[in-house]
């Protein structure tokens, strides 16, 4: 047989196996869509108000059940969302099914699906890249009107802060394909397969972009698939990787091969509170070793070993090994969410809860509030509310606190004159009476039978006095001034 029929054979083999590849590209672009939504996010400093519309675009695709998958971060706090094909001039009215801000992920369901899902197929989750390996991005990056089709090489796997909460850690897989605005929710694809989604870009440097895994996306269709999202489970407890030093490993009475990581605290009321203590050395969990780094060997990798937490759902069981008072012992912990008081992500999709009286504005201490002094605002917030947001966790042991509620704003009267210098300041007291929550603190106020009401702030010795009764025959004079529209969020 001659060398030109062996050429001719493998030629024929090979555009067979192109035409293949080829078909199988088309039909899988017809299920990547571009999202087209309008958002409005509340004001956390006056939550009777709402901050100015803002348009987006993004992309997602079909998954199974006739769903788009797409980032959180594309339809949070959305009003209005539009679903478009690239083969196809007519926009698709959408909504959220579900939502995961935690993890940037969302659902979304087409409201009169008639024709939309024609010659479309429904894309596959796929495994975990392997590191090296080169994966294809799908997207409408910028809002062009065509698809976008890019490669890249896959370089990081690793745990690594969401940028759309702010504040939540979970595996990002990084590679040199840059991520755009409106690639946010395509596809990555390997082997016809989805391997993650386009979420985020470094922009200190070109051409360095990360996607969620699937390992995150699994877990995120497991949940919701009880009709309920329950969100990543969240041990209420700090660690400390200090075993590297061998004077420390040996104050704590380990062994001299022992490896883990070391409890600091634990927050009050959490899952852990009675399980763990300070100074106890995790050194296993869920029969994963843990190093000194706080890393284990999982997915054939060495990550942070939040990983195997996050390999659990909320209500499942995790076994813990580890050393107190230099004897090995076991126990075993019931996943929760476990939060601090003031919850370091962003929040999306709720409307924040207010009080008023006679012009100031009480409101949660959060991280949106504290983002209203802008860009800059961990630098420029007060002192004392920059402690609480780092240390909060750690100094509260009272297991009736569930939130710290601030004066947000004065509108300025007569009854809160002189008063500018309680602004931004958080409640300790309500007449001597503690307060644990804003509904606490409305309470004690509409409930006082007293001329006046006296309250007092965390980190400060001063006391503000407020006239009862000047406050009562001024406040719906105060609410009409300035357009407030209810005395509270939640029916005074």
């Amino acid at each position: 047989m001659s060398v030109r029929f062996y050429l001719a054979i493998i030629a024929l083999i090979t555009s067979i196996t192109f035409a293949t590849d080829s078909l199988g590209i088309e039909e899988m672009k017809k299920s990547v869509v571009m999202i087209q939504s309008a958002t409005q996010a509340p004001d956390f400093t006056a939550p009777w108000k709402m901050q100015p519309f803002r348009q987006g675009i993004g992309s997602g695709f079909i998954i199974d059940n006739e769903r788009i998958l797409t980032n959180a971060h594309n339809v949070a706090n959305a009003k209005y969302i539009i679903v478009k094909k690239q083969s196809s001039a007519q926009k698709y009215l959408a909504r959220v099914e579900f939502i995961a801000n935690d993890c940037d992920l969302a659902t979304l369901k087409i409201v009169e699906p008639a024709g939309f899902f024609d010659s479309t197929s429904s894309l596959e989750i796929g495994d975990l890249p392997k590191l090296h390996t080169t994966v294809t991005t799908y997207g409408f990056p910028l809002g062009g009107s065509q698809l976008s089709v890019t490669q890249g090489v896959v370089s990081r796997i690793q745990v690594d802060r969401y940028s759309h909460t702010g504040a939540d850690m979970h595996l990002v897989i990084q590679t040199d394909a840059a991520i755009n605005p409106g690639n946010s929710g395509g596809p990555v694809m390997q082997n016809a397969k989805v391997v993650g989604i386009a979420f985020q870009g470094l922009t200190s440097a070109e051409n360095i972009g990360y996607m969620i895994p699937t390992t995150v996306i699994k877990h995120f269709l497991t949940d919701i698939s009880d009709g309920h999202y329950d969100g990543y489970g969240n041990l209420g407890m700090s660690i400390y990787p200090g075993l590297h030093s061998k004077s420390y490993s040996r104050y704590l009475k380990l062994p001299e091969d022992a490896q883990g990581v070391v409890v600091l605290s634990t927050l009050v009321g959490s899952s852990v509170t009675d399980k763990f203590k300070k100074n106890d050395c995790i050194s296993k969990i869920d029969g994963w070793e843990i190093d000194n780094d706080g890393k284990i060997m999982i997915y054939g990798l060495r990550l942070h070993y939040a990983e195997a937490i996050e390999a659990h759902q909320i209500g499942d069981k995790i076994d813990f090994e580890f050393y107190r008072d230099g004897k090995l012992l076991k126990t075993t912990v019931t996943l929760a969410n476990d939060r601090p008081i003031i919850n370091y992500s962003k929040m999306y999709d709720v409307k924040p809860d207010y009080y008023t009286y006679g012009g100031f504005v009480f409101v949660k201490l959060s991280r949106d509030f504290l983002e209203s002094w802008g860009n800059e605002w961990i630098k420029d917030i007060p002192s004392y509310l920059k402690f609480l947001f780092y240390h909060s966790s750690e100094i509260n042991k009272d297991t009736h606190l569930k939130e710290y509620v601030v004066i947000s704003k004065i509108l300025p009267d007569e009854v809160n004159s002189y008063s500018e210098r309680f602004r931004n300041k958080v409640v300790k007291s309500v007449n001597n009476e503690p307060v644990n929550s804003l509904r606490d603190l409305a309470s004690l106020i509409e409930n006082n039978k007293n001329d006046y009401i006296e309250i007092k702030f965390r980190g400060n010795n001063e006391t503000m006095i407020i006239d009862s009764k000047l406050a009562k025959a001024h406040n719906a004079t105060i609410l009409e001034k300035y357009n407030v529209t209810s005395q509270s969020s939640f029916g005074y």
